[in-house]
């Protein structure tokens, strides 16, 4: 049983900062890549940034310059670094894990952290 575990949000200025954090726990193998989604009321989910086991990562335009995104394999926890925060970056982020197996495809999924930012 694979479980994600995120936590550090909250409710934060405008221009503040917030860590984020996600553990991935039980048997979980061959990670491809983990991620931080949003999904801000009425809008659908987003990708906000994403790491691969190699360590490249990849934002989303609107975060380029203020999130950083970074991992540790050997924990199989991945954070998310937010400065500089908008209003606009308010919503619940997702924490996802993905990778391939001789089973094929899997994604793991957190539960989701509320991220608040008031202007």
């Amino acid at each position: 049983q694979v479980q994600l575990v995120e936590s550090g949000g909250g409710l934060v200025q405008a221009g503040g900062s917030l860590r984020l954090s996600c553990a991935a726990s039980g048997s979980i193998v061959n990670i491809n890549a983990m991620g931080w989604y949003r999904q801000a009321p009425g809008k659908q989910r987003e990708l906000v940034a994403v790491i691969t086991s190699g360590g490249s990562t990849n934002y989303r335009d609107s975060v380029k310059g203020r999130f950083t995104i970074s991992s540790d394999n050997a924990k199989n926890t991945v954070y998310l670094e937010m400065t500089s925060l908008k209003p606009e970056d308010t919503g619940v982020y997702y924490c996802n894990v993905w990778g391939v197996t001789y089973r094929g495809r899997y994604d793991y999924w957190g539960q989701g952290t509320q991220v608040t930012v008031s202007s």
